[in-house]
C-alpha cells in the first residue's frame, strides 16, 4: 500500500474545494457537529454523575451506609456492639435509639424523629452532626436538632424545651404522653430541608432513661463502611439470624435505579447528536467520491488498489471524525472547569442539596463516549469509502 500516495490525496481533498464549496461546508459542519456532541456528552455525564454522588453523600448524612436492625422488636445489646468492633476493627459502629417526639418551645410545636445516640461514636460517622457539636461537653439531656426546627421553635443556645414522647404513662384514670425537658445546645444543617426539619439528636443514656430501656440494650447500629458492598455480606453472617442488616442502596434504591435510567437514557438521547453529525461525514464523503469520480478511474487505471483507495476515503472521514471528537473532548472539559469555578448556574440548596453545580465525570462514561463517538465515526466514514471501489473505470473514463 501507498502510504505517500493515500497521505497526499487526502490532505488535497480535506482542502476547500471552491468548485464544489457544499462538500467542504458539509464537512465543516459535520465537524462542529462531533464537537458540540462528544462536548455535550462529556458535560451531561458529569451532571448526572455529580448530581448523584451529592445526593449518596448527603443521604449518608440520616442513610448511614449499612444499618444493623434486631427482628421481631427485640433489642440488640452491649456485647453484640462489642463483638462487632473486635471482629471488624475497620468498620466504625455507632449504636442508637429512636423514637418519634414533638417539640415545644412556648407556643411554638414542632414534630419529627429523635435519636439517642453515643455523641463521640456518631461524630466519627456522621460529618454534619459532628461539626455541631464540635467544641461542646453534651450533658445527658441535652439536644441537637436540625436548622429546621430551630428557626420554627426560635431556640437559642442554652434554652429549655419540651418534648414529648409518643409512649405513655399512666396518671389517674388516663394515659398521659411521656414528656421530658431538654436544653438545646446548637444546631445542624445538612443541606436537605427533609432532615433539617425533622431530625433531633440527644443521648443514648437519657433515651435509655425515658423510654425505660435496659443500660445495655439499643434500637439499632449505624455503620460507616468504605466498602458496603463486601462488607454487608460479612456483618450478616457475624450478626446472627436474629438480627438483621440492611444497606443505603436497599434503603433508597428506587431513587437510585431511577437515576440511573434517567442517565442511560440521556446518554442515548445525546449520543444521537453525534449520530445526526454523522450524516454530514457521509454526505461530505459521498459528495466527494461524486466529484471525483474521474480522479478515482484514473488512479485506478495507473495502478492504484481499491484497499488504497478505500483507505483514502475511510482516512478523510476519521480525520473529519476524530478531530471532532478530539475538540469535543477539550471543550467538554473547559465547560466543566468553567461550571466548576464560576457560579454560572446557582441551585436552590433546599431542593438539590447543595447551592452548587456538581460535576463528576467518571472514567467509565467518559471511555464510553470516546468508544461510542469512535464507533459511529468509523461506521459513518465504511459506506463512502466502500463505494468509491465500486467505480466503473472504463464507463468513468469513457464518458467523463
Amino acid at each position: 500500500m501507498n502510504k505517500k500516495l493515500i497521505n497526499f490525496i487526502v490532505k488535497k481533498y480535506l482542502k476547500f474545494d471552491k468548485k464544489n464549496p457544499f462538500i467542504s461546508i458539509s464537512a465543516l459542519l459535520a465537524f462542529i457537529g462531533v464537537a458540540i456532541g462528544v462536548m455535550v456528552l462529556i458535560i451531561s455525564m458529569a451532571i448526572m454523575n455529580g448530581t448523584a454522588k451529592e445526593f449518596e453523600r448527603k443521604l449518608f448524612t440520616m442513610n448511614y451506609p449499612l444499618t444493623i436492625n434486631s427482628k421481631f422488636g427485640n433489642s440488640i445489646n452491649t456485647d453484640l456492639l462489642t463483638q462487632l468492633e473486635q471482629k471488624f476493627p475497620k468498620l466504625i459502629f455507632s449504636p442508637y435509639i429512636s423514637t418519634q417526639a414533638i417539640m415545644q418551645n412556648g407556643d411554638n410545636m414542632a414534630g419529627g424523629v429523635i435519636f439517642g445516640v453515643d455523641y463521640k461514636k456518631e461524630s466519627k460517622i456522621n460529618d454534619i452532626y459532628a461539626k455541631a457539636v464540635e467544641g461542646k461537653t453534651l450533658n445527658k439531656y441535652d439536644v441537637i436538632v436540625g436548622k429546621g426546627i430551630q428557626q420554627n421553635l426560635y431556640l437559642f443556645r442554652g434554652d429549655k424545651a419540651t418534648l414529648y414522647f409518643t409512649s405513655l404513662n399512666p396518671s389517674g384514670f388516663a394515659m398521659m404522653p411521656k414528656m421530658k425537658r431538654f436544653t438545646y445546645q446548637g444546631n445542624f444543617k445538612s443541606g436537605l430541608h427533609a432532615y433539617d426539619n425533622a431530625y433531633i439528636y440527644t443521648s443514648v443514656e437519657a433515651m435509655q432513661t425515658i423510654l425505660k430501656k435496659p443500660k445495655n440494650s439499643f434500637d439499632g447500629i449505624h455503620v460507616y463502611s468504605d466498602n458496603a458492598f463486601e462488607d454487608i455480606k460479612l456483618l450478616q453472617k457475624a450478626i446472627g439470624n436474629e438480627n438483621s442488616i440492611i444497606g443505603w442502596w436497599q434503603q433508597n434504591g428506587n431513587f437510585f435505579a431511577a437515576m440511573q435510567m434517567e442517565k442511560k437514557a440521556l446518554f442515548i438521547v445525546l449520543m444521537l447528536i453525534i449520530l445526526v453529525a454523522s450524516l454530514n461525514i457521509i454526505s461530505s464523503l459521498l459528495m466527494t467520491v461524486m466529484s471525483r469520480r474521474k480522479e478515482i478511474a484514473l488512479l485506478l487505471s495507473m495502478g492504484a488498489t481499491q484497499k488504497e483507495i478505500k483507505s483514502i476515503f475511510l482516512r478523510l472521514g476519521t480525520y473529519i471524525g476524530f478531530s471532532g471528537i478530539t475538540i469535543g473532548v477539550g471543550l467538554g472539559f473547559l465547560g466543566m472547569w468553567i461550571l466548576d469555578t464560576f457560579d454560572i448556574i446557582a441551585l436552590p440548596a433546599d431542593v438539590y442539596g447543595t447551592s452548587k453545580l456538581p460535576l463528576d465525570l467518571s472514567t467509565m462514561d467518559f471511555i464510553s463516549i470516546i468508544i461510542g463517538a469512535i464507533v459511529i465515526v468509523l461506521l459513518s466514514s465504511y459506506y463512502p469509502a466502500k463505494k468509491a471501489t465500486n467505480i466503473d473505470v472504463i464507463d468513468v473514463l469513457r464518458n467523463e
